[in-house]
């Protein structure tokens, strides 16, 4: 392990420098990583459709510009827009609920994103009785303590790891240990080239290994933090000890194997609410899409991946919206299963549920796009309780009247039935929601899950990092759930609750997480060109492209 621990002196002997680096020289380190990141693109998007069986010249490939270098320009972007507001960006506005809660809008804050998301708004929703305060570090007498950061990366999405690290970095100033998972070796190159300005400055160090070599870095005696992003397992695995009854026993004496600060992303059982109201054939298709896409976007090995589809047993568009739903997903092309477990896991289903109902065919590299219909939405149940972590989706009926009904009773379902508190979608149609606007609010105000979206995947949740990405809090280490902690969070509230996407029923034009989005190549690759240098020329390439999907 030597390697680590030259690696974690090298922070040691950073720290404090970096707790005590003014803005403009932050400033002048993000500008250089914008430069780097944009230099790497091409080669990290496609080094990562490799690793994942996609082929580079197919539209299909934007996803991983999107997962990759987007997701990190953004999150650059929104830094630099920050910092130069130091570290006080003003949000778009702010409003207080009948009970005092702050609600922040933070999306769209400039013309050229509300030309580009039309109809979309992002918001913060803060602590209830906390102000919408922000940039506490950067405040006068601000926390500024010195400190070294172990962030442990994700596997799936390439921009995790270095979004995460940005946010140790930016937000609780704290110098970083990154180790990548070994799914993800591949970006190692890429993001040393991006990062290379916080390396050189000895704020950053990225690694690799195995599970034994990320064991040695959490008892590290020169770690003072740790953040993850990955299963529960490996939380409690880390936190509580190698085996199931070291666990429960360290659990029920409350006492962990490590005293260090510990937060994390741990997933979801992402449920897919689907209010029901009148819709046409049109709305039935469009949204039947929307969902299969929550499903099949990134072979389906997201954290916030649509896994409980949920209906009225009343809606008298139920059957048709599920024919709609299996005949989107038989039509959107399979995926490889490149995410280690992931037949294993597949296969766990399919001994539970006789009744699944796979999409396509199944061989050693492909996991077919799978409907589980009729799951009882009773507590234990294992669809219900296991995160999928591949191309299933589950769907429960609620035996709910009306839509008042409806949405109090999948709120209850979602908040005390479903594992995790991460991510929900919330699918209603306008008329619906106009019929029914103070029930919704209700509903959105009730959900107890760190990021929600309103005719949104919950992708953009995470994709947006003006916005927090974390799970509702609360979580106690012992009963760890979806983690506890936020990242992103670009505007840098002090005390967020949630972040809310709202967006049009029919989104205009086709989202970039639709699964059969045909310019979405082209698109990322523009939009890379616009966040490089941002200007009005740029930003017609990108809608050109997006208006052709």
């Amino acid at each position: 392990m030597h390697a680590a621990d030259t690696a974690i002196a090298h922070l040691q002997a950073h720290k404090s420098a970096w707790a005590n680096l003014p803005i403009p020289a932050r400033l002048d380190l993000l500008h250089r990583c914008i430069a780097g990141t944009v230099a790497v693109a091409e080669d990290w998007a496609i080094a990562a459709c490799r690793a994942k069986g996609i082929d580079p010249n197919a539209p299909l490939a934007g996803e991983e510009w999107l997962l990759g270098p987007v997701g990190l320009l953004l999150n650059l972007r929104l830094l630099i827009q920050a910092l130069a507001a130091g570290g006080q960006p003003r949000p778009v506005s702010v409003r207080s609920r009948a009970d005092g809660q702050q609600v922040a809008q933070v999306f769209p804050d400039s013309l050229q994103d509300r030309l580009m998301w039309l109809g979309f708004r992002g918001e913060v929703w803060i602590e209830p009785g906390q102000p919408a305060s922000q940039g506490q570090i950067y405040r006068p007498g601000g926390n500024s303590t010195a400190g070294v950061a172990l962030v442990l990366g994700a596997g799936n999405v390439s921009a995790i790891a270095p979004m995460d690290a940005l946010s140790k970095l930016f937000a609780e100033n704290q110098v970083v240990l990154l180790k990548l998972n070994p799914v993800s070796n591949y970006v190692k190159p890429f993001l040393e080239t991006a990062l290379r300005p916080l390396i050189e400055g000895g704020f950053l160090a990225i690694i690799t290994g195995d599970a034994a070599v990320g064991a040695f870095l959490c008892q590290h005696e020169g770690i003072d933090t740790i953040h993850v992003t990955g299963s529960h397992h490996t939380h409690d695995a880390i936190l509580w000890g190698n085996t199931p009854a070291e666990q429960a026993e360290r659990k029920a004496a409350n006492q962990p194997v490590l005293a260090k600060p510990i937060t994390s992303e741990l997933g979801c059982v992402t449920p897919i609410l689907v209010v029901p109201g009148r819709w046409s054939v049109a709305d039935l298709q469009y949204q039947a899409q929307h969902v299969a896409s929550m499903v099949a976007h990134n072979a389906s090995f997201n954290c916030v991946a649509g896994k409980a589809l949920v209906l009225s047993k009343h809606w008298p568009q139920r059957d048709d919206f599920l024919a709609a739903l299996k005949s989107a997903l038989a039509a959107t092309p399979a995926r490889k299963a490149y995410y280690p477990g992931a037949q294993d896991r597949y296969q766990a289903f399919l001994d539970r549920y006789p009744q699944a109902i796979a999409l396509a065919p199944r061989t050693p590299d492909i996991v077919p796009w799978t409907l589980i219909p009729d799951v009882p939405p009773a507590p234990g149940e294992y669809a219900l309780t296991t995160e999928a972590f591949c191309g299933v989706l589950a769907e429960v009926s609620l035996d709910a009247g009306n839509t008042a009904a409806f949405l109090q009773q999948a709120v209850d379902f979602a908040n005390e039935t479903l594992w995790g508190t991460l991510s929900c979608v919330l699918l209603i149609d306008p008329a619906t929601q106009r019929q029914n606007a103070a029930a919704v609010e209700r509903a959105i105000a009730q959900l107890r899950y760190g990021n929600i979206g309103i005719n949104a995947w919950t992708g953009m949740n995470f994709l947006l990092s003006a916005l927090t990405w974390g799970a509702f809090p609360g979580n106690p280490l012992s009963a760890i759930g979806s983690g506890r902690g936020i990242v992103h969070n670009a505007y840098l509230f002090d005390y967020p609750q949630k972040s809310v996407v709202y967006a049009p029923f029919h989104i205009r034009p086709k989202p970039i997480w639709f699964a059969n989005h045909r310019t979405l190549q082209q698109v990322t690759r523009r939009y890379v060109e616009f966040l490089a240098s941002p200007n009005w020329r740029r930003f017609a390439q990108v809608a050109i492209a997006a208006l052709r999907g």
